[in-house]
């Protein structure tokens, strides 16, 4: 079995796809479309209002990422302001409503990126080529404009079309290691002029950026995150991906967007696809977490009481902070897609603590981003909306589900690629903590390596956050089981 992990696991990414009603493959209508895409057009025909290409634009993505939707730069600074771009591709330009390709995407809604297989929403040649920002390629783009005052707020914005070029192709380790001061700065940044000066004021932008939202109620969680790392299409083993600063430097810089581009819709009087986590749907397990860490929460959800509460125990116990941020997770329950109108009132994302929020910075990875983008485009040329209220309710309902389906496959293979991994290790003892708790099962991740199971007997009494000491007992690949029983 070892010499075919990864076709295994591939084969099971298919059948998950499939189980899940999402495609795994491109229609010969979709292989049809893109026949007429010239490979070698960089632009299209359609003129663009500014040219930008002279700025030091870069992307900073995963050393591995092809689908690049985003760049950023700092455009002008003063002593009371300095004005962030974020630049997202214009994959309408390519991808219109209603064709092969859009049809795909409106099905599937989002990338599917399992541990052996990515089922892009777009075919490659698109994702990864003509709609993605790729380093010394001019690219049409939708230009996000913020003024970030000295409190890390944004002042004021614009959006506009424009003609892009990104200069450096940076990876999130080799730029947070640099930015954190613990290794010399990527040979990419070196070689353009000021961009490393650049670089530097947009890490000090973006760490007032989160310092504003956690003031105000932001949630400050670390969850673990794995990779699987094969070696010659073996399993090896789970590599953590840590939170760092340049991860943080585009997150922060992505949520400011998203606002912007929630308050422009709402200022043309258009509606808008949001993203939302409504109230915690356990806030009484909330409290009692907190309770056990010593720490009083209202009885009423309070997103500035319990960000407090998780910055104290991120001092107070850095290393079991990720478990306990995977807990609160747990409890506040899934985000969801809703549509806000115009003279609605605002629905609010409670994690992020921001009234308005939208996705609209990954049009070549999540559909909701391109339909916001297609809204965008229409307000900027004062056409009719893209989208109408009645059409915008069911697409927002279709990519609620379709995104949690992504998600369950993507668990599903990784469960898979895990059972791999601990198929050898039947009868050994580990420490886990319990991270849900229903009428389907209790379910537990172990520590190292941080691998979630199902516990099979002696569940009683066992609730989300609890720790535990549990027995693998069980494992199958092909289902991607794993199961515990306590000890």
């Amino acid at each position: 079995m070892s010499s075919k992990h990864r076709s295994l696991l591939e084969n099971i990414a298919r059948r998950a796809m499939i189980e899940r009603e999402l495609l795994p493959d491109f229609s010969p209508q979709v292989l049809q479309q893109l026949t007429q895409f010239d490979s070698s057009q960089s632009l299209l025909q359609e003129k663009p209002h500014i040219d930008l290409r002279h700025l030091p634009w870069c992307s900073i993505d995963n050393d591995d990422s092809k689908d690049l939707d985003q760049l950023t730069v700092v455009q002008s600074w003063t002593k009371n302001f300095v004005q962030i771009l974020v630049a997202v591709a214009d994959v309408d330009a390519f991808v219109k409503k209603g064709s092969p390709i859009d049809d795909h995407a409106r099905l599937n809604t989002t990338s599917v990126y399992t541990a052996a297989q990515i089922f892009s929403m777009l075919p490659p040649k698109l994702s990864n080529d003509l709609t993605s920002l790729n380093c010394d390629q001019d690219r049409f783009a939708l230009v996000i404009e913020m003024n970030i005052n000295q409190e890390g707020k944004i002042q004021d914005s614009k959006i506009y079309s424009a003609i892009v070029r990104n200069h450096a192709k940076l990876a999130y380790k080799s730029v947070a290691a640099w930015l954190e001061g613990s290794e010399p700065a990527p040979e990419a940044i070196t070689k353009i002029e000021t961009l490393s000066e650049n670089l530097k004021l947009q890490d000090k932008t973006a760490q007032l950026m989160r310092k504003n939202r956690h003031e105000h109620g932001a949630l400050n969680l670390e969850t673990i995150q794995t990779r699987s790392i094969f070696q010659e299409d073996i399993i090896q083993n789970l590599e953590i991906d840590l939170k760092n600063r340049a991860k943080e430097l585009i997150e922060d810089f992505m949520v400011g967007a998203n606002i912007v581009t929630a308050r422009f819709l709402k200022s043309r009087g258009l509606p808008s696809l949001r993203r939302v986590v409504r109230q915690p749907k356990r806030w009484d397990r909330i409290v009692e977490e907190a309770a056990l860490h010593n720490y009083k929460l209202p009885s009423t959800p309070d997103s500035r009481a319990l960000a407090h509460f998780l910055n104290q125990q991120k001092i107070v116990d850095p290393l079991a902070f990720p478990d306990l941020s995977l807990v609160i997770i747990k409890l506040m329950g899934r985000g969801e897609y809703v549509v806000e109108l115009p003279d609605e009132k605002d629905i609010g994302h409670f994690g992020l603590a921001v009234i308005d929020y939208t996705h609209s910075t990954a049009p070549n990875r999540r559909f909701p981003d391109l339909i916001t983008q297609r809204m965008l485009k229409a307000a900027l040329t004062g056409d009719t909306s893209a989208y109408q209220a009645d059409e915008l309710i069911k697409l927002a309902q279709h990519c609620t589900i379709k995104e949690d389906d992504a998600t369950k496959v993507e668990r599903r293979v990784a469960k898979s690629a895990a059972a791999l991994l601990l198929s050898s290790h039947i009868g050994e003892t580990f420490d886990a903590i319990c991270t849900g708790a229903g009428e389907k099962g209790t379910w537990v991740r172990i520590f190292h390596p941080p691998i979630e199971g199902m516990l099979q007997s002696d569940c009683a009494g066992v609730d989300v956050g609890h720790r535990i000491k549990v027995k693998l007992i069980h494992t199958d690949v092909d289902k991607g089981y794993i199961d515990f029983r306590r000890t």
